[in-house]
């Protein structure tokens, strides 16, 4: 990944949060808390670049941390490892202050907190509610049923999940209120009418060519795969593939071409195999 081209935002009420936790003695838990998440989102960031695509803005939330970008036209299988990468990254964590506590007891005093906040991600995000990565896993295995019916049963065990939250929460209130509890449930009931941060968007070329749009031509050797390509694909830009084969024009890819060529699934096919056979 090109750091340069990765930016950086912070949510105007971060700040507050952070202060906030200051105020009640809570800021080394907040920071942790901050640290384990960016971990967790660059991990996302780190496998879309793996298959070609593009998550490069990272805002710190009150709540956490978020990745966004574009990995339209992306696989199932690329999609379901961009997802597993973060919870994982979580987990590895966690399981390497588990390591260190058996190698070194005395660093369990420092170290605890950071694996408890690990091993609760690692977990939390696994279930299947959105806006977590469980959600959305759960909408990729719920593709067969078509994406309307997906949505409402992912809706629906989404808001299943927060109202065993909210219960929680309730139940809470007659020891100690975990309002952190009613936080995670408002976050769940909202992110059942949202799709996430990263879903698939496909482009709008009709819009694009009624505006007026730029071409963008790509000169690449015929062996390289669909997968080398994917890098180049813009919705400000129309793609043609320039190939040529042993210093010697081949052919043109045009974008259409391309992306139905994506669609099969098999991201190590050649360019060349992709041409058009006349």
């Amino acid at each position: 990944m090109e750091l340069s081209k990765f930016r950086f935002q912070i949510h105007p009420l971060f700040f507050l949060v952070g202060v906030l936790s200051a105020f009640f003695g809570q800021l080394l838990p907040f920071l942790t808390a901050v640290i384990a998440a960016v971990i967790h989102e660059c991990a996302h960031a780190f496998a879309a670049r793996r298959y070609g695509y593009s998550l490069d803005t990272l805002v710190l939330m009150p709540y956490g941390a978020v990745v966004s970008g574009d990995i339209s036209g992306i696989g199932k299988k690329q999609e379901l490892g961009v997802l597993l990468a973060g919870p994982l990254s979580n987990g590895l964590c966690a399981l390497f202050f588990i390591a260190l506590w058996w190698l070194f007891p005395e660093t369990y005093a420092y170290t605890d907190t950071a694996a408890w906040i690990s091993l609760s991600l690692f977990a939390v995000n696994l279930l299947p509610a959105y806006p977590l990565d469980g959600g959305r896993i759960l909408r990729l295995l719920l593709a067969p049923l078509g994406g309307k019916r997906a949505r409402i049963v992912c809706r629906v065990i989404t808001l299943s999940v927060a109202a065993g939250v909210l219960g929680y929460f309730v139940y809470s209130c007659f020891h100690a209120p975990a309002f952190t509890a009613l936080a995670f449930a408002v976050l769940l009931a909202a992110g059942a009418f949202g799709g996430g941060s990263y879903e698939r968007v496909p482009f709008n070329r009709e819009k694009s060519f009624r505006r007026g749009i730029e071409e963008r031509r790509i000169v690449m050797a015929s062996d390289r795969t669909l997968r080398d390509a994917l890098r180049y694909l813009s919705e400000e830009k129309y793609l043609v593939l320039v190939l040529y084969e042993n210093g010697e024009f081949l052919g043109e890819l045009t974008e259409e071409e391309y992306l139905a060529a994506l669609e099969g699934g098999n991201y190590s096919r050649t360019l060349g195999e992709c041409l058009p056979k006349f």
